[in-house]
């Protein structure tokens, strides 16, 4: 798993925007906007094997790994400044991309499937309602 967050072969395979450019805190991971421009995000916690934190625009978001007599657990946590009209499109791609990572930790090939990314945002906005 932790190959998966830290190592840019691994990570374009559920992530290809994303890039670890110094694996270490303070170090950065950069986001190809698609455009010729990049947003860097700097890591703010680095446990090796347990521990993945970084900035997401003014947000964080963690990864954090507890092995298992089955393998490995994964806790995704993202600290929200605010909620934005943008929240809910966000939670649905890191839905996709969780599950991404675990199809491929499966050794199973990954289908691009928009349609489930929309019933997703739909959820999220929902759920997200009463906040906003």
């Amino acid at each position: 798993m932790w190959a998966y967050l830290t190592e840019n072969d691994k990570l374009q395979q559920w992530f290809p925007e994303l890039a670890v450019e110094s694996l270490q805190v303070d170090g950065r991971i950069t986001f190809d906007m698609g455009d010729g421009s990049f947003e860097e995000m700097k890591i703010l916690a680095l446990e090796p094997q347990r521990l993945l934190e970084f900035t997401w625009d003014r947000d964080v978001v963690a990864f954090e790994l507890e092995q298992t007599a089955d393998g490995c657990r994964v806790v995704f946590v993202e600290k929200l400044s605010t909620i934005t009209d943008h929240t809910p499109r966000d939670l649905a791609g890191w839905h996709i991309c969780l599950d991404a990572i675990s199809t491929l930790l499966d050794g199973k090939e990954l289908v691009d499937d928009k349609s489930e990314w929309k019933g997703l945002y739909e959820r999220y906005k929902e759920a997200l309602r009463p906040f906003a």
